[in-house]
């Protein structure tokens, strides 16, 4: 069954933080909590995981009340918080105990963690000094070694590099197949659309947009074109009236009003002898939908 949540709201001093919000996780995935600063999205999380009280509504865990004291979750905060002079080991037995590890099962939980996210050499070192991006694979650890059937993740790649993001998007990918329902907080969209089935998007605490992403993309217009051609054709691109967004060594991003027009580009190229090695039509990002609705939504 699952996570629910069914017209939930939290008022603070007179400020309206979540404004009666429903939606539901109902199968192993990644689910995706968007919205911009101030939306909303940090108070619905501490709600669901039992951390703050709600004002109204209702939030079940398999059809059982949520509580702080018998879910078993976890969760990666915005705010990244590692005791800089105590050792690694130490803070990860530490939170392993708070979650009901015994001793010998938290410390087999570190030793696999650190493999998979290779950072064994820190273990015995205090948190001061690593990385910005190995304490925050140390606090990832902190979220997931005990197993939780929930991982709520806010903002999981802000501040790594390009191979520490790898390697969280495995071990995210991994948790997805073993079963696990994750829900993940982020600005980077292109990490939502590569993994999240269900997407909700907040505005000042209401809810502008929610559902499957995959259908809802479908319901937009084509409003992209990527070309890669052997010579710049940005005079052919102007004589349709189209706007470039990008273009790089005759590798462009084209706005569009409608395909039809596209594919009247793509015949004129191939009539005037310019190789055309990539012609695709896209769909509207991610990125597009949020800035849209988040606009509408301030009208």
């Amino acid at each position: 069954m699952g996570l629910k949540l069914e017209n939930v709201s939290k008022k603070f001093v007179g400020k309206q933080a979540v404004d009666n919000i429903s939606f539901e996780v109902d199968k192993p995935g990644v689910f995706g909590l968007l919205g911009t600063n101030g939306a909303g999205k940090t108070t619905t999380i501490r709600m669901l995981l039992g951390i703050i009280k709600k004002d109204t509504g209702e939030i079940t865990w398999n059809g059982k009340k949520v509580e702080r004291k018998s879910v078993n979750f976890g969760y990666l905060p915005e705010e990244r918080g590692v005791y800089p002079k105590t050792k690694i080991y130490d803070q990860l037995m530490y939170f392993a105990k708070l979650k009901g590890m015994n001793q010998k099962d938290a410390d087999a939980a570190i030793k696999k963690w650190a493999k998979v996210l290779k950072v064994e050499e820190y273990i015995p070192m205090p948190a001061e000094k690593l990385s910005k991006g190995n304490q925050q694979k140390i606090q990832f650890m902190t979220a997931i070694i005990h197993d939780p059937e929930l991982i709520v993740l806010d903002e999981p790649f802000s501040g790594l590099d390009p191979v520490n993001s790898e390697i969280l998007k495995n071990v995210i990918i991994d948790l997805v197949k073993e079963g696990k329902y994750i829900i993940m907080s982020s600005h980077q969209m292109t990490s939502i659309e590569e993994f999240c089935t269900d997407i909700l998007i907040l505005n000042k605490g209401r809810t502008v947009l929610k559902g499957n992403l995959k259908e809802i993309k479908e319901g937009y217009k084509a409003n992209r074109l990527e070309l890669s051609t052997d010579k710049n054709i940005d005079e052919y691109i102007k004589e349709f009236g189209m706007e470039i967004e990008f273009s790089k060594n005759n590798e462009y991003s084209i706005k569009i009003d409608s395909e039809e027009k596209a594919h009247q580009l793509l015949e004129r190229l191939v009539t005037n002898h310019v190789e055309v090695d990539k012609f695709e039509i896209k769909k509207p990002t991610l990125n597009d939908i949020f800035i849209e609705k988040v606009g509408e939504f301030e009208k």
